[in-house]
């Protein structure tokens, strides 16, 4: 409530972009103080429960609460960010090389709605820089456990699609020692020609090659496992599209499915016409993009069995919200927006809320693969 209260309305003073340097650089300010993280923790971190964990991938997560790529795009808040209590952080999206963008303004509120538009553009450092602060995280946890850390990876803006196999492939292997998974990442709405990476030729062929990747990195590193790879689709897909991608999913080895990116779609929002032009393109992500997310996540768990995993994102804000997607059929969740909206204390209220709620949901379904 403190959060709403009194650090919300000065941040929405702020530009969204602007908004969310200055609420990371304060969390880590907080964090590298002394006695900070344990305070942070004591804040933030939710109370756990053995019902509340997830053995899915083959990787452990301590509770099915996420952060969703995006928000920690270049892998610079790792440390902050896993004393608000996320079972994983999911960094990206990172491209091979270093790019800038979309022109700004590109974030953008829409508070009548809970939601936000945005066009980056996958800004990032590179595929290089996100692999150095990975390693220094990860050395720097010393033999303690931190969360499930995925990598979401693209191509740069200027990469034809024809060779966008081979800039997936940079980014992939430049992360690989440090990301325990992948997210294929050919569904934002903000790259010129990116979503027709998602037709069945080209994605079954990236999806492939990265295969192979993954079983020669895994030789090389001596590792015991390949590392998973998922791919993020579009809410904006048809049927038929779902149906193809749930089609390829054997014949390219893919572990699991993020449902969904942001939508292109406009329908239903109580936002004026006026302000929605003034702001233009992009993908909104939010409280509206919350049922289509949740009738995409149904869909793909009735095509694709009941133990392939799923991780749901799109519009979670509440227990009541995260209940609803795993419901649908979600094994994991991710946040972005509802943490905008909500705080920093969003993960400890929303699994706090779930335990309440399930003791009135005899039939929950927990899809603890």
């Amino acid at each position: 409530m403190l959060y709403q209260r009194l650090a919300r309305p000065l941040f929405f003073h702020l530009d969204p972009e602007q908004a969310h340097y200055a609420a990371m650089d304060l969390l880590a300010r907080a964090w590298a103080l002394p006695g900070g993280r344990a305070a942070m923790r004591s804040l933030f971190e939710p109370k756990t429960s053995p019902s509340l964990e997830r053995n899915l991938l083959g990787l452990p997560f301590k509770h099915p609460i996420g952060l969703a790529a995006g928000f920690d795009k270049d892998a610079r808040w790792l440390g902050p960010l896993s004393a608000l209590g996320f079972s994983f952080i999911e960094i990206g999206t990172v491209t091979p090389r270093p790019q800038s963008g979309n022109a700004k303004p590109r974030l953008f509120r829409l508070p009548k709605d809970k939601a936000l538009i945005n066009r980056m553009g996958f800004n990032n450092q590179g595929a290089q820089a996100a692999a150095t602060r990975l390693e220094q995280y990860r050395k720097g946890l010393r033999g303690s456990i931190g969360p499930v850390i995925g990598g979401n990876i693209g191509k740069n803006k200027d990469t034809p699609n024809e060779q966008a196999t081979e800039d997936y492939r940079i980014a992939f292997r430049a992360l690989y020692p440090w990301v325990d998974y992948f997210v294929v990442n050919v569904s934002s709405p903000n790259t010129p020609g990116l979503r027709e990476l998602q037709e069945r030729e080209p994605l079954t062929r990236l999806l492939q090659q990265l295969h192979k990747d993954n079983i020669s990195l895994c030789q090389e590193l001596s590792l015991p496992s390949p590392r998973p790879v998922l791919l993020k689709i579009a809410p904006d897909l048809s049927e038929h599209q779902l149906s193809d991608i749930a089609g390829l999913i054997r014949e390219t080895h893919l572990k699991g499915l993020v449902c969904t990116n942001t939508t292109i779609s406009r329908e239903g929002l109580q936002s004026s016409e006026k302000l929605l032009q003034s702001y233009g393109s992009g993908g909104l992500s939010g409280d509206p993009l919350r049922e289509r997310a949740t009738e995409i996540i149904a869909l793909m768990r009735q095509l694709c069995g009941p133990d392939f995993p799923i991780i749901g994102v799109g519009g979670i804000r509440t227990a009541g919200h995260a209940l609803e997607k795993l419901q649908a059929g979600a094994n994991l969740l991710q946040l972005y927006t509802g943490f905008v909206y909500e705080g920093p204390g969003i993960v400890r209220a929303i699994l706090d809320g779930m335990e309440d709620l399930k003791k009135h949901l005899p039939n929950f379904n927990s899809n603890n693969n």
